[in-house]
């Protein structure tokens, strides 16, 4: 009997661990400099955020943005209604999101935080337009249609923490939103990220 129970209890544990690794090869990552939304979430900055505060490495979607991609008002969560907190105005609590300060037309270092890594194509960055309503969810009108920063990976695979330096668009002035993907090289989805900003 005891036999039999060791086996169950063994053969339990291996399939779990099996489920675990083969959940863990698909590719999971945010972005931590700037700040983004689901990171804000998770470290407790801001509340009420429902599932995001535990999985904010989890915000992925259809790749192609923007001719593709989650739909409008629905960028920063990547179309996942349980994330649909990083898609509000304001956060959860009625607050405004909370900003990294940046310089415009000065280097600045991105950094992206990897759970599970994965082949990778690039990495775009884009911002909104001035006068984008802030008072609204982010959709393709209130951005600028091409990333002002381009990382080609040459369908590599990142290491746990990546970070590259490039410019901070120019004449940018108060909050703005800005919206990092990183497109995966052998799946048809990428992951987004959204950061709110002050110039």
């Amino acid at each position: 009997m005891r036999k039999k129970i060791y086996a169950t209890t063994l053969g339990l544990v291996t399939f779990g661990a099996l489920a675990l690794s083969a959940g863990g090869a698909s590719s999971h990552g945010y972005t931590d400099l700037p700040v983004s939304r689901q990171k804000l979430c998770a470290n407790g900055t801001v509340g009420g955020c429902g599932a995001i505060q535990w999985e904010p490495q989890s915000v992925e979607g259809p790749k192609g943005f923007p001719g593709a991609g989650p739909a409008d008002g629905k960028i920063c969560s990547a179309g996942h209604s349980t994330f649909g907190a990083l898609d509000g105005a304001k956060t959860p609590g009625g607050a405004e999101w909370p900003t990294t300060s940046v310089t415009g037309g000065k280097n600045y270092t991105f950094r992206w935080q990897f759970t599970a890594r994965h082949s990778t194509t690039d990495f775009r960055y884009y911002i909104t337009k001035n006068g984008w309503d802030q008072s609204k969810p982010l959709t393709r009108a209130s951005l600028e249609s091409q990333p002002f920063f381009t990382v080609p990976y040459n369908n590599a695979q990142p290491p746990a923490t990546l970070s590259h330096t490039g410019p901070m668009p120019s004449g940018k002035t108060g909050h703005h939103v800005i919206l990092a993907v990183w497109n995966i090289a052998d799946t048809g989805n990428a992951f987004y990220a959204c950061s709110d900003v002050k110039f």
